[in-house]
């Protein structure tokens, strides 16, 4: 039997590799950039075309290479920063691998033109598909300018596997704002088709994250600091009042490098217990110094998971370090030793005599005798009165509406209502979230809120295909977005102006609300867009591709959320009328269950 084991080219080997390192152009733009911070460069351009598919490139004025290390850092395991295996335990650097360049050069058309201050030329390489197609000198200023052409264009099948120039985009800015948060002293540069995004000027940390994502954090952010000999600490973190109902900006970094970590992510959350709702988030820019052998940043390949040896106290560090920051600025209650309390004692005057106290006692009080004493007329009608109020707060009717009865009053409500008067219009309100009412199998009870959303929902749909109904706002409102939210909003302009929204985008992530559809009275748009983007976001990883549905769905949401009030009687029957001329009034538009049918059989088990 022949051998069947061979080793495999250079070529496929590369490709298998840029598997795990390059997903998408994002991948590709992050190893670039961690390269050019390696390099020294305090000026950094990053130029993206077609979503990155077209062209990723880099430019700095870093350190550049020789025409040797030039040629070199294609090759595989090619790297300036490990020389041996201890040195993985002491990295203070980004891009250590020596892999992205090569896995880059595999399946891309990669161009490199580089030269250091004592060089009189640079050098100029073009690969594609790790085979070199020129190398020769020319003019170029100091430094490196790294061009990535039609990535993935050998490997067709990763290519068709691409999400949207938007969903591509919004991981770039991603990939981008958490090498630029790293850096503040470095001046950074974004151009998107030829569109400038960001152009990042160097400062401090606060005004990195304000230039970032916008001047309304400008307030909302409170400073973050412990030092120990295990980890320092320090960053920002919002303000609760600041927490949004979707994951917006939370970031770890450990040693200048982006990570996730959601063991320390729980310690955030649960310094921010009691101080914000439970479904809303905070925002956070935690930065974590901790000595390079206390860390294991090698155990994955897009170097984004790090292990810590002390994990538990750096857990307690950063939940005690936040809380204190909370009670510093006021924002959580706290306990302050060193205020002097004043007690106000009187004094008795000098020319009182004191004596011992004294203990009233009734000497004829005996407690075998059960008689009850006697009690004045307006004392015992008092008390009836006391009961009687007791007793109809147990019949308390403010979250619950008949339609059937109309006694004249609540204890007579309860009473009148008996089985010979059940018929089929017989319908209450429960605790102002469910209504029910009786079937012939026994009772139906429909979840108002998901019913609302599936009669909004459905009534949206039918407006999408002409131009809905849009209410002018008085005061037109400035949003301030992060750059991915702001690729996402872009993106859904179109459909948003057929369902009677009027923004227009002012530039620099900030967007100008003119109008909101009719029916949208008395929401707060920022919690609106928010919760539209996020729902786009999360249907993007379903795979859901008609956009018009995803925002009516976000929409109904919205618009369904804002009826907690209790529903007069009129407004219930109307509720269930629309409700079961819908196509599908069983299901909310997110397939939750809306109606719920118990049978007289499971009522009479639960007995």
């Amino acid at each position: 039997m022949p051998d069947v084991i061979q080793l495999l080219p250079d070529s496929v080997a590369n490709q298998i590799a840029a598997g795990e390192v390059i997903q998408r152009p994002a991948s590709a733009v992050k190893e670039l950039l961690e390269n050019a911070v390696d390099s020294g460069a305090d000026d950094i351009k990053l130029v993206i075309k077609d979503a990155g598919k077209t062209l990723i490139q880099v430019i700095d004025n870093g350190c550049a290479m020789s025409e040797t290390d030039a040629r070199l850092c294609f090759e595989r395991h090619a790297t300036s920063k490990i020389k041996e295996a201890n040195d993985l335990f002491a990295i203070k650097t980004l891009g250590f691998r020596g892999e992205a360049l090569a896995s880059v050069a595999a399946i891309a058309q990669v161009e490199l033109k580089t030269k250091r201050i004592e060089d009189t030329t640079a050098t100029q390489i073009r690969i594609e598909a790790s085979k070199v197609i020129m190398h020769e000198a020319c003019a170029h200023p100091d430094g490196t300018s790294i061009s990535v052409k039609n990535l993935f264009y050998n490997i067709p099948a990763r290519r068709k596997f691409l999400k949207s120039n938007t969903t591509e985009l919004r991981h770039i800015i991603e990939e981008f704002q958490r090498v630029a948060l790293v850096r503040p002293e470095i001046r950074f540069s974004f151009y998107n088709d030829g569109r400038e995004l960001f152009i990042l000027n160097t400062g401090n940390l606060k005004q990195r994250i304000v230039a970032l994502f916008g001047t309304g954090f400008n307030n909302k952010l409170v400073p973050v600091e412990q030092n120990s000999d295990v980890v320092s600490i320090s960053g920002f973190i919002g303000k609760p009042e600041s927490a949004r109902k979707t994951r917006g900006e939370q970031y770890f970094f450990v040693n200048g490098r982006y990570i996730r970590h959601p063991y320390l992510n729980h310690a955030v959350d649960s310094a921010f217990r009691e101080l914000i709702p439970n479904d809303a988030y905070p925002t956070y820019f935690i930065y974590f110094e901790v000595k390079p052998e206390e860390i294991d940043i090698n155990i994955h390949p897009t170097k984004t998971e790090v292990n810590f040896q002390n994990n538990q106290v750096i857990y307690a560090m950063l939940a005690s370090a936040i809380k204190q920051s909370l009670g510093k600025f006021n924002i959580s209650p706290s306990l302050d030793f060193e205020t002097q309390i004043k007690y106000d004692i009187p004094v008795a005057p000098k020319d009182k005599p004191v004596g011992p106290p004294k203990i009233r006692v009734n000497p004829e009080y005996n407690p075998f005798n059960r008689e009850a004493p006697k009690e004045s007329f307006e004392g015992v009608s008092r008390r009836q009165q006391n009961k009687d109020q007791n007793w109809s707060k147990l019949y308390e009717t403010d979250d619950v509406t008949f339609i059937k009865s109309e006694p004249d009053n609540r204890q007579q409500k309860i009473e009148s209502f008996d089985e010979s008067e059940i018929t089929e219009d017989v319908v209450f309100q429960l605790h102002k979230k469910f209504i029910v009412c009786k079937v012939k199998s026994g009772m139906m009870i429909i979840y108002k809120r998901r019913a609302l959303e599936r009669i909004y929902f459905e009534d949206l749909m039918k407006n999408s295909s002409g131009k809905a109904h849009s209410q002018q706002l008085l005061y037109p409102e400035t949003i301030q977005l992060s750059g991915g939210d702001s690729a996402i909003l872009d993106d859904l302009q179109t459909e948003m102006k057929q369902f009677g929204f009027d923004i227009d985008n002012f530039g620099s992530n900030a967007f100008i609300v003119n109008g909101i559809p009719a029916g949208m009275n008395n929401v707060d748009i920022r919690d609106v867009l928010d919760n539209i983007i996020e729902n786009a976001r999360n249907s993007r990883k379903e795979a859901l591709t008609d956009k018009s549905i995803n925002l009516a769905r976000s929409m109904a949401v919205n618009m369904a959320i804002r009826h907690t009030n209790k529903m007069s009687k009129e407004e219930i029957k109307s509720l269930i009328d629309k409700l079961f001329a819908c196509k599908a009034p069983e299901v909310s538009p997110d397939g939750k269950p809306v109606v719920r049918i118990i049978s007289l059989e499971e009522l009479e088990q639960k007995f």
